[in-house]
This record gives structure tokens, C-alpha cells and sequence, in this order.
């Protein structure tokens, strides 16, 4: 998609846009301003940071520029217990300021914390029964960013198919490129399939991909609304999760200062004193407040952290060949092998507290036999379904 700078200098004259606005344009495409002209929904993501709440304000301005009048809302995917307790206030405060709907939706199968609680229940499962041959962590990481996947793109997407069945929908986010490496390279729209229906679009708009921070800033300003507390009251640069695996040291410290997060932190400790895996990669969570912390879960942690030294260096005595690709081993382990997987998996069930099935070579070489065939079988019924159609009949 090509972008396109929309140029309100032209009309400010006409349409008396205050000089200070120019600089505070949207951008497009061709692609995005054509659906705008059939008053497609304009769905605008808002989570009570600052991106966000400044994107809804400009959007909507430009919206009212362009005489849009298809539906508009603001959506915001509540996180549950691991969301500041302000977010839901200034997504309020913003739709009372624009006029617009906010629509709230959530996770039916729990929420953020209860995500990650029963992940780890889910692999703990998966290693007892060697469905894996590494124990897997509890947390969402930076390339495994199920958190915003499952918790806010695909509540938002359901919603919206379900309450606009037979209309285009712009879904808008505050995605700006000073943000990240990563958000610099993204585009200003894109199609997004999981709003695409048989004979309706669904995109994506990053409409102030372009702006600087102090434009995020000046826009809210502007408008007479107030600041996200996490920012104006505890310091944090950025507003999502309270403690986010993007966050910063700075950043989960802020968060700790806020006794609304006092007992999220302690669940969330909790979490890696059993799992034996740190919040952030090698940042544990425990070391942020620790001073929050009981003298028991304090003492958890710390066996938590040995456990889990431990644990890496025993994992890493399985040969690569014998770690499972997409699931699956890729190979029957010999005798020998077996027996190197049965000890590492009674080595890091005594270190993690945990009782685990094969654990002898034998039990472990039947497993494997149970899991390729398993495969082969799998692979064999993928084929046949991607197998061209015959003709019943030949002529």
C-alpha cells in the first residue's frame, strides 16, 4: 500500500483548523480513504496509554474533516487482573470527551494472569508425559507475544465480525515508528484477515505511525484530558499491562509503586517460584520489589533461582537431534540416549517438585516409537487432504 500524507494545510483556511493542528495530520492510503469514503466502521484500539488515546482524537477529528458517517467505536480488550486500574477510567474518559461508544471486551476463557497460570499447568502436562523434551515456560515472550494475540487482536476481531456482519471495518491502532526498531518498519495499513469476511474487508490503519512523542502529547493536551496515572503518578514511559514482558526495569518499578498492583506482583512471583523461569528472560520479577514479597515466597525464589540454573544445564546434555521439531522428535533415540533423557527428566523433576512418567531408557524408547508413529500418521492425513480431487468418471 502507498502512503499518503492527508494534507489539512489545504483545507485549514476553508474549514478553520486552528494552525496548530497542521502538523498533527493522519496518515493513509489509497487503500484505507476508500473505505472511509463508504462509511465503513472506523473501530479505534484503546488501551489508556497515550498512543492510543491520541490516536482516537486525531482520527476522529479527521473523520468529522471528511463528513464519515459510518459507525465509529472505541474498543478497548480488558486484561483483567493485570491491567492498571486506571486503564479502564481513561478509555471512559475518551469516549465521553469524542461522543463515541466504548465497547469492552475480554477473554471468556480467563484472563491475562489466568493465561499464563494455565500455561504452565498445560506444559507442565506436556513435559510430565514427554509430549516435550525440554520443560517449557509459563510467560509470553517478545517472538511468542500470545498476550496480545489471543487477549486483545482476536477478542477485538470476534466482536467486531459479530456486531458489523455486513460492513467494511477500519481497525485503527496507535502504533507509532519512534516507538521500536520493530514498529518502524511497519506499514500505515495493511489488510488484517481475521476481520476479512466473503465480500467485506477488514484493514489495519497505524494512523499516526508518523507522529513524534511530543505530538502524542500536545494532542491530549489540547483536548483537556488527563493523563493515564501511570504516567502523571508513578513515572512509567508506557501503558499496557501493569508488568509487561516488554516493560522495563524503570517501568516495572513504577508499576510496583502502585499498591493496586501489590497482589498481581505476588501472583505473578508466585508463578516463578514454581516454574523455576524468570518474567523477562534472565530479569526476574521477584528481584523488582522484593521488599512486597512474604518471607516464604522471598525463600521460594530463591530456591526457584537455583532450581533453575540447574535446570538449564541438566536440559542442555540432550543432543539437539533429539529435541522435538513442531511438536514432534524427529528420530527414535539408541539405548544410551534413552537413558541420558530418562536422567535428565528425573534431574529436573526433583529440582522443579515434579512427578513425571518415562523415566527409564526403556519407557522413553517406547515413547518416541508412540510419538513418530504418531507423526507419520498425522503427515500421511495432511497429504491426502491437500491430494487433487479425481473425477469419479473418466470419458
Amino acid at each position: 500500500m502507498s502512503l499518503q500524507i492527508i494534507d489539512l494545510s489545504s483545507l485549514r483556511e476553508r474549514l478553520n483548523v486552528p494552525a496548530t493542528l497542521v502538523s498533527r495530520t493522519v496518515a493513509s492510503t489509497p487503500e484505507v480513504n476508500a473505505l472511509l469514503d463508504t462509511d465503513a466502521v472506523v473501530a479505534i484500539g484503546v488501551s489508556g496509554g497515550k498512543d492510543s488515546v491520541a490516536c482516537a482524537l486525531a482520527v476522529a477529528r479527521y473523520l468529522d474533516l471528511i463528513g464519515h458517517t459510518g459507525p465509529r467505536v472505541l474498543v478497548h480488550a480488558d486484561l483483567g487482573r493485570v491491567e492498571w486500574k486506571d486503564s479502564a477510567p481513561t478509555c471512559e474518559r475518551l469516549a465521553a470527551h469524542l461522543g463515541w461508544e466504548l465497547l469492552t471486551v475480554r477473554r471468556q476463557a480467563g484472563d491475562m494472569l489466568a493465561r499464563w497460570q494455565k500455561r504452565w499447568e498445560n506444559n507442565l502436562s506436556r513435559y510430565r508425559e514427554l509430549s516435550c523434551v525440554r520443560l517449557i515456560l509459563p510467560w509470553s515472550t517478545p517472538s511468542l507475544r500470545f498476550c496480545t494475540s489471543e487477549l486483545k487482536t482476536a477478542v477485538i476481531t470476534s466482536a467486531l465480525k459479530k456486531r458489523y456482519p455486513g460492513h467494511d471495518i477500519v481497525n485503527v491502532t496507535g502504533v507509532r515508528r519512534q516507538e521500536s526498531s520493530a514498529r518502524s518498519k511497519m506499514p500505515v495499513a495493511a489488510p488484517l484477515a481475521a476481520l476479512t469476511r466473503r465480500g467485506k474487508q477488514g484493514i489495519t490503519w497505524n494512523a499516526i505511525i508518523e507522529w513524534p512523542v511530543e505530538n502524542v502529547l500536545q494532542e491530549i493536551a489540547d483536548a483537556g484530558l488527563a493523563l493515564h496515572e501511570a504516567y502523571t503518578r508513578y513515572g512509567a514511559s508506557r501503558v499496557s499491562c501493569a508488568f509487561c514482558i516488554m516493560s522495563s526495569l524503570d517501568d516495572l518499578r513504577a508499576a510496583a509503586g502502585c499498591a493496586d498492583n501489590h497482589d498481581l506482583y505476588r501472583e505473578m512471583v508466585a508463578i516463578e517460584a514454581a516454574s523455576t523461569f524468570a518474567f523477562q528472560g534472565q530479569r526476574w520479577l521477584a528481584d523488582v520489589a522484593p521488599h512486597l514479597l512474604p518471607a516464604s515466597l522471598q525463600a521460594a525464589v530463591d530456591r526457584a533461582k537455583l532450581a533453575a540454573a540447574a535446570r538449564v544445564a541438566v536440559e542442555a546434555e540432550i543432543p539437539a537431534h533429539l529435541l522435538y521439531t513442531a511438536g514432534w522428535p524427529t528420530q527414535l533415540p539408541t539405548p544410551e540416549e534413552a537413558a541420558l533423557i530418562a536422567s535428565v527428566r528425573s534431574r529436573v523433576a526433583a529440582l522443579v517438585g515434579i512427578e513425571v512418567d518415562y523415566t527409564t531408557a526403556e519407557a522413553v524408547v517406547a515413547r518416541y516409537e508412540a510419538l513418530l508413529a504418531a507423526r507419520a500418521t498425522a503427515d500421511a492425513t495432511q497429504s491426502e487432504s491437500k491430494a487433487p480431487v479425481q473425477e469419479a468418471f473418466a470419458f
